[in-house]
């Protein structure tokens, strides 16, 4: 078991952080937590169908699979063949737990949006300016990873150089 746990990739990890914080979030806060409303669970999964937010954990199970199977064959070589050929019967005995992913994720929208809200962001993401967010957005935020990722390429070079001078102050080279 101890393996295993080595291995669950960082992105699982932070999500089920991201999870385990919103209840503990509001409680450090003083708010008492209720239970999410029938409505606000429909809804949140509503704006998930609309987000198409399954698309981000659709290969989620055979990834793992893999994962854990490499890891595997890194600890027990002589087992390669068989784990090689267990892969995909792992897969397909375990099919269908990504949707695990989905139903965390409707909670953590319905635990921080109200009903209502939820309500109103399923009408704005069907009105037009809501669609045209929904197709636009995937581009937006690529083209803002590569501005962000262009900056902090440009930015290293200005705090190497401010380190050079101010290191060749004090009479040192580097």
């Amino acid at each position: 078991m101890k393996s295993v746990l080595k291995i669950v990739p960082a992105a699982c990890l932070a999500f089920a952080l991201v999870l385990g914080a919103v209840p503990a979030t509001a409680q450090q806060q003083g708010a008492q937590l209720q239970p999410p409303t029938p409505g606000a669970i429909a809804a949140a999964k509503e704006i998930l169908q609309l987000k198409n937010a399954s698309a981000m954990y659709a290969g989620a199970v055979p990834g793992m699979v893999e994962k854990v199977k490499g890891t595997l064959i890194g600890q027990n070589l002589n087992y390669q063949k068989d784990l090689n050929e267990l892969a995909p019967i792992v897969t397909k005995q375990l099919a269908g737990r990504e949707q695990e992913i989905g139903d965390g994720m409707v909670g953590v929208y319905a635990g921080e949006f109200t009903e209502q809200e939820l309500k109103d962001l399923v009408t704005f993401y069907k009105s037009p300016l809501g669609q045209k967010l929904l197709t636009n957005e995937p581009k937006a935020i690529s083209l803002s990873m590569q501005v962000m990722n262009a900056w902090a390429q440009n930015f290293s070079e200005v705090v190497a150089t401010t380190f050079r001078a101010e290191m060749k102050k004090r009479g040192k080279e580097i």
